[in-house]
Formats: C-alpha cells, sequence, structure tokens
C-alpha cells in the first residue's frame, strides 16, 4: 500500500499493510540548509527527495481551503531594535498592538519570532477587537487545494489541512496570551464570553461551512491543547461542546477532525476523545511532557488515532543510543498490533537531530511495521 493508501485505510477505522512513518522534516532542514550542515549527501536534494531518500511519506502541511483578509484595518509593522518589531491595527473603533522579540540563535534556524505583548491588553481592547473579526472576510481556495493533494502529494500522503482554533483556545493563545487570559476572564468575563459568542457565531456561520464543502478529508481545527493551560475544567466548558457539534457535523460529510497535540494532554486525554476528534496529529509523550504513548492509547481505545509517538529530544545526542533503542523498542511493543496509529515526531525533527536516528526508524519501520506489529 502507498503512503495515502495506508492513511486512507486507517482514518476508515481499517488496517494498513504495514505503519506509516511520516514525521516532519521542514525545521531540521531549513535550519541546517540556512547554516550549510546537510549532510553532504542531500547538499543538492529538496525536503521531498530526502524524505523519499529516508523512506518517509509526506506530511503535506501546506493545502489550504480558505483565506481570510481584514478589511477596514490598517496595519503597520515596524522593527523598534535589532530584536523587536511592533504591529499596529488602526480601526475606526480604536488601535491594537503586539509585539514580536526574535532571538540570534532562533533565526539561524528559521524559526520565526515570538510574540511576547498580545492585542488585548485590557477591557477597551474587546471592542476593538470585535471590529477586527467583524470585518475578517474568506474566501475558499478549493480549486488550488485540489491541486495540491493531486499533484503535489498524490500517493505520498494525504492532506492535513489547518483551518484555525477553537474561539476559546484562540483567543488565550493569539488574542490576549497564556499570562493573561485568565485573568482578563475573571476581571471582566462579560467582555471575554461576549467576544468568545461573536467568533463562535462567525465560525459556525462561515468558517465550519468551507471545512464541511471544501474537497479536503482530514481537517485540522484545534492545537497545543494542554492539561495545565487547558485544564479538564476549562476544556468541559468551552472546547468539549464545540468540537462536538463541529465533529458531527464534518462526520456527516466523512470527514475527519484532527487535532495538533504538541502538548502534555494526560489530564484531558479523555475529554479530546468524547470531544469527537478522529485524530492527534505530532502526538508528544514523555520524556518531553508526563504522558505516555501506553496511556494515551488506553484512553482514546482506538477511536482516536494518533499520530506521532517519537520525542524529538531522543533523535539529538543529549539522549544515547541505548536509551534511543530502547525507546522505540518500547513504541513498537505499545502500538501493537499497530490500529489507529501513523509513526511521526512530536512536534517536529529540530535542527540538532541525528540523521543516523532518522535513518534507523526507517529501518525499524522495515523491519517490524508490518500490520500487525508483533
Amino acid at each position: 500500500m502507498t503512503n495515502r493508501e495506508c492513511m486512507l485505510a486507517i482514518m476508515d477505522g481499517k488496517s494498513p499493510d504495514r505503519i506509516p512513518w511520516i514525521p516532519r522534516l521542514l525545521i531540521w532542514h531549513k535550519a541546517n540548509k540556512l547554516r550549510g550542515t546537510l549532510p553532504e549527501r542531500y547538499r543538492d536534494y529538496s525536503l521531498r527527495d530526502i524524505e523519499r531518500d529516508l523512506n518517509m511519506g509526506n506530511p503535506a502541511r501546506d493545502g489550504r481551503i480558505f483565506t481570510s483578509k481584514m478589511t477596514g484595518v490598517e496595519v503597520e509593522t515596524r522593527s523598534l531594535n535589532k530584536m523587536e518589531s511592533i504591529t499596529e491595527y488602526r480601526t475606526p473603533a480604536g488601535t491594537l498592538t503586539s509585539l514580536a522579540r526574535g532571538s540570534e540563535l532562533l533565526r539561524s534556524k528559521g524559526i520565526g519570532d515570538l510574540e511576547v505583548e498580545h492585542m488585548l491588553k485590557g477591557p477597551d481592547d474587546y471592542d476593538v477587537m470585535a471590529y477586527i473579526i467583524e470585518h475578517t472576510e474568506y474566501e475558499e481556495t478549493f480549486e488550488s487545494y485540489a491541486a495540491y493533494e493531486t499533484e503535489d502529494v498524490a500517493e505520498d500522503g494525504v492532506p492535513l489541512v489547518a483551518c484555525g482554533d477553537c474561539p476559546f483556545h484562540h483567543w488565550l493563545q493569539k488574542h490576549v496570551g497564556y499570562n493573561n487570559g485568565y485573568f482578563h476572564l475573571n476581571d471582566f468575563p462579560q467582555k471575554v464570553e461576549r467576544l468568545l459568542a461573536l467568533m463562535e457565531d462567525i465560525d459556525r456561520r462561515v468558517v465550519w461551512p468551507l471545512m464541511e464543502e471544501s474537497p479536503a478529508n482530514l481537517l485540522l481545527h484545534g492545537v497545543h491543547f494542554d492539561s495545565n493551560i487547558t485544564p479538564p475544567p476549562k476544556f468541559e466548558q468551552y472546547i468539549k461542546p464545540y468540537y462536538q457539534d463541529l465533529s458531527e457535523r464534518l462526520h456527516q460529510r466523512g470527514k475527519k477532525l484532527c487535532m495538533h497535540a504538541d502538548a502534555d494532554s494526560r489530564k484531558i486525554l479523555g475529554l479530546i476523545r468524547d470531544s469527537g476528534f478522529d485524530m492527534a496529529e505530532t502526538f508528544t509523550t514523555e520524556p518531553m511532557v508526563p504522558c505516555t504513548l501506553a496511556e494515551a492509547r488506553e484512553a482514546f481505545a482506538g477511536r482516536v488515532i494518533i499520530w506521532g509517538g517519537v520525542p524529538s529530544v531522543i533523535l539529538e545526542s543529549a539522549y544515547s543510543d541505548e536509551y534511543f533503542e530502547d525507546y522505540m523498542d518500547k513504541l513498537f511493543k505499545t502500538i501493537s498490533p499497530g490500529d489507529a496509529f501513523i509513526l511521526g515526531v512530536a512536534d517536529n525533527v529540530m535542527p540538532e537531530a541525528k540523521i543516523e536516528r532518522l535513518r534507523r526508524i526507517s529501518e525499524m519501520v522495515e523491519e517490524r511495521g508490518t500490520y500487525p506489529v508483533q
């Protein structure tokens, strides 16, 4: 079976003939290309050429089914110094600002700057944010997506199409920031609740229909849910009902709902399952977070496909060859017989990863990845 056929079988609840091995090499490739440290063999290879040489599938993250743009909003970004830039969003309702900060180390690896001050800083900012949200337009890009799937990806995989996040977590991560979000929710809850209701209304009226009507079958909507940042009570209140409704609508169209699971999911595994998610991709496990692969397999009970399982840190020299080999041996035993599982790296293969270990995993998949995994 091709990687696409394996993934489609898994998405349909069937058994593939082998475990697909589809990690994300983008950061590793970009950083080592910038630094001139790509292995000699790969100096003139494209990213996809390297993936094929290593017998990996295509993670296919570049397909889009819609674009969005703000109208009636003037956006200007200017540098404050070598490492900081400020962005202003000027509207008839007022102006919001955000501050991004970078570092030489991260930039040398092709990793972007971090937003350290978010747009929502106090109660007066919420009406301005509401204006921006109400004046954001969406346009479908179904034709270009279809070409991407058939021509760029083809039999190497199934596109995972990013479609945003639920209102609560998007507000928390992008608009106000994790540091201040719960202070805002406590200090002026009515402002927060009104904004969340507006965001959900637009999702239901505009974004969900685009997802339902699109030619894409694997839709990523939800990122970075964490046992501490989105703890069970808040997940139960703000996140689970939203996804139960969305997943039901997508399932009626034969589509699968996926979340980006590069966080500590240990305390919310059951909530993820009961929310209607079909897949948790770049699923992160110990030693990076407390959650183990065995715990997730038990909690998901085959209802949520795990795509991940290899913590990126064990690919680096900080972990011994013995630790790496032992971890991978346990991984294959844990996933047996191999249902509802796609092997990948959580979250990305990072710049310091040893190419020998990636090649070794490819060998392990060849040796031990035939279904049913023993």
